[in-house]
């Protein structure tokens, strides 16, 4: 009730904010503000929420669905401590480049992974040496006119009345998504039915070319923090779950969790999260002091990523600390949609036929 009130008291500033972003998108639409295009495949992966939406594994769905061509991600790298343009190699930490390219870098060994708050700097210095260029969380972006923009929807959010910031966590208006080329409805329920999958569509009100697909969340099994060790979620039925996160939105992991028990203490802290040596501490203390044997440490793919880091190694050691990674996965008709769009954008470029 009390946040409910204070989101009232920010609404005025909510509508200021509004304003400069439509004279701001006005800017760019007359030319007066410069927008760069670019001679290769530009893909943006974005949304108009403030995280939680999907970006980072929707970014690797590309990434696996365009391997065979020479790709380099460009992010801005939040919650990096450095500046300026940077590419991942052997020395990279979360610290340096960010928690969600550290992860990009980790996993796709054969894609260049770069970091850059200006993404025009960013595409310059990568465009030679590379065929595909996919811009992490940049719609909001415009001095870059990306050839094809993806936006992302959660589907439980749709819907629901939701406020420009600071009153919400909507950091552009609602009529920004006609500037997509498609939109993406991520984390529907498994089946999906008809009338919700519609329900989408008239809450979007897309463009007659605009298609509106669903994905889902497909989840891995757990991986431990610091040794070369997997478990299923089956083996672990019944466990009390000591849960960890630092992400935007952690109800859908809960949800999933939540299938194989009932005990789940969660630690929650927010979205990129800087861990310190107290909170590691504080939650490991915790976990000591449960006097059941069956339990488990349990955090997410990202978070992962900030907690390995060097300092935290002998706190952590000796502890089943695992990691649950997750993939992004679309509907049959809408697979097939989303993979022929993005192939035969990629495709039409001269340098890729």
């Amino acid at each position: 009730m009390l946040l409910n009130y204070l989101r009232l008291l920010l609404l005025p500033f909510s509508l200021i904010y509004g304003m400069a972003i439509i004279l701001r998108k006005k800017l760019y639409d007359w030319g007066i503000m410069r927008s760069v295009k670019f001679d290769l495949p530009v893909i943006c992966v974005g949304n108009l929420a403030v995280g939680g939406s999907g970006k980072t594994p929707t970014t690797e769905y590309l990434l696996r669905l365009l391997k065979n061509y020479k790709v380099a991600i460009l992010s801005r790298g939040y919650g990096r401590k450095t500046k300026g343009f940077i590419l991942a190699d052997a020395t990279a930490t979360a610290e340096r480049i960010g928690d969600e390219p550290l992860q990009y870098y980790q996993k796709f060994a054969e894609v260049t992974v770069a970091v850059c708050e200006d993404r025009v700097e960013g595409i310059n210095q990568l465009k030679e040496n590379h065929e595909v260029i996919i811009l992490d969380d940049a719609f909001q972006h415009r001095a870059v006119q990306a050839g094809f923009n993806i936006l992302l929807f959660e589907f439980r959010k749709l819907g629901t009345l939701q406020f420009l910031l600071p009153a919400g966590n909507l950091r552009d208006v609602f009529s920004a998504r006609k500037r997509a080329d498609v939109l993406l409805v991520t984390k529907s329920p498994v089946p999906l039915l008809h009338v919700a999958q519609q329900a989408s569509i008239n809450e979007l009100q897309p463009n007659k070319n605009q298609p509106v697909l669903h994905s889902y969340l497909k989840y891995g099994q757990l991986q431990h923090l610091q040794q070369n060790d997997t478990r299923s979620l089956d083996s672990v039925k019944g466990y009390t779950f000591f849960l960890i996160t630092g992400i935007a939105n952690p109800a859908p992991l809960i949800e999933e969790l939540g299938k194989y028990t009932k005990d789940i203490k969660h630690e929650e802290f927010p979205d990129h999260h800087a861990f310190t040596t107290d909170d590691i501490k504080r939650f490991k203390k915790a976990f000591e002091a449960e006097n059941r044997k069956e339990k488990i440490i349990i955090t997410t793919e990202k978070d992962s990523q900030r907690l390995r880091a060097t300092r935290f190694e002998d706190l952590l050691v000796n502890l089943p600390i695992y990691y649950l990674p997750i993939e992004v996965e679309l509907f049959e008709e809408d697979k097939i949609t989303f993979d022929e769009l993005i192939l035969n954008y990629v495709k039409s470029y001269r340098r890729n036929r």
